[in-house]
């Protein structure tokens, strides 16, 4: 399967810049997957895809500050620093720009409060740091760091919690779970009325979010492994929800990776742990029924997983009507229903 076959025309003026206010009036682009129908709405019509007893699963990661601005100590040189994941303590993988003269031993200081020291390079081009500081390192960071935005927006946000889903709790990502970006208070509380469940797993998003698939045959592209956990309250919803013949709907793609990590023989174990599950088409799906997304950067890993979920002719007609209906893409883009 080649990495040529998820590629689409996107012109640059629909990648969303700002996000929809209020939330949930983005656009809904929502996908029958068996006939190919596709209908034009907007995010608060969701409810009316949803049935009693169905399953809802979010994402509540929440976006750290991960972007610091520092200094060599030995050099004067501008360094930043993009925070990835936390390996134990206060060591960090994290991402160096620029990264040639990053080597072990060199140390970065981010004014007075706040210092890193690399200590080794890993396989996917990263570091690991380990910070020494006088207080509580989250502290700082709220204090020195800044919100990392994709590269593919440009303007500033003034705005820092429009780049947080409003369930967000569980402090780790790298960058946010998108497709929660649509959801108010309001729509949630509309969407439990109609005895719909809602359910909350975690996935920290990490480098996999940031690396591009660099071989032509995708099934030798290796993914980066992810922080998740999922709750006995979570998996025991989920698992009730499949015996009653009713929907798991994953909000994400962080949701449907997390759900298929976990799920041998169409069952959830409550558990936490590291997954690089990378689903592709062919993959047979044992928990998820149903995705809430975003539209996905072309040759995406992402654009992968929906092609495996409804069938890549399918996915990138819809992409193709997305585009010629002006839909706005990427992270504060509009959504896309597929059922």
């Amino acid at each position: 399967m080649l990495l040529s076959e998820f590629d689409y025309d996107l012109p640059e003026e629909l990648i969303a810049q700002k996000p929809c206010e209020p939330r949930d009036h983005s656009r809904l682009l929502v996908l029958d997957r068996k006939t190919g129908i596709i209908s034009h709405k907007r995010f608060y019509n969701l409810p009316d895809y949803l049935e009693p007893g169905d399953a809802l699963i979010f994402n509540n990661t929440k976006v750290i500050p991960a972007r610091l601005i520092g200094v060599r100590a030995d050099t004067g040189g501008k360094v930043e620093i993009f925070l990835l994941t936390r390996k134990n303590g206060n060591d960090w993988e994290v991402l160096v720009k620029p990264g040639k003269r990053a080597r072990p031993g060199t140390v970065i200081s981010f004014g007075d409060i706040l210092r890193c020291e690399i200590l080794s390079a890993t396989d996917f081009g990263g570091r690991v740091v380990r910070f020494s500081f006088q207080g509580v390192f989250e502290k700082i960071l709220e204090e020195l760091g800044e919100t990392p935005l994709p590269p593919y927006i440009k303007e500033r946000l003034d705005d820092k919690s429009r780049y947080q889903t409003v369930y967000a709790r569980e402090q780790g990502s790298a960058a946010a779970p998108t497709a929660g970006l649509h959801f108010t208070p309001e729509l949630m509380r509309r969407i439990a009325a109609k005895d719909v469940n809602l359910g909350f797993i975690t996935l920290h998003v990490g480098l996999g979010t940031f690396r591009p698939v660099a071989v032509e045959d995708i099934t030798q592209h290796v993914m980066h492994s992810e922080y998740y956990s999922i709750s006995k309250e979570t998996a025991e919803l989920i698992n009730e929800t499949k015996r009653r013949g009713r929907r798991v709907i994953a909000i994400g793609t962080t949701s449907v990776r997390t759900l298929e990590a976990n799920g041998e023989n169409g069952q959830i174990q409550a558990q936490s742990g590291w997954t690089d599950i990378f689903i592709y088409p062919g993959y047979q799906f044992k928990i998820v029924d149903a995705i809430c997304t975003n539209f996905h950067l072309p040759k995406s890993t992402l654009l992968m997983l929906v092609s495996a979920f409804a069938g890549r002719d399918k996915i990138l007609a819809a992409y193709e009507e997305a585009v010629r209906e002006q839909y706005r893409f990427f992270s504060f883009g509009d959504a896309m229903l597929i059922l």
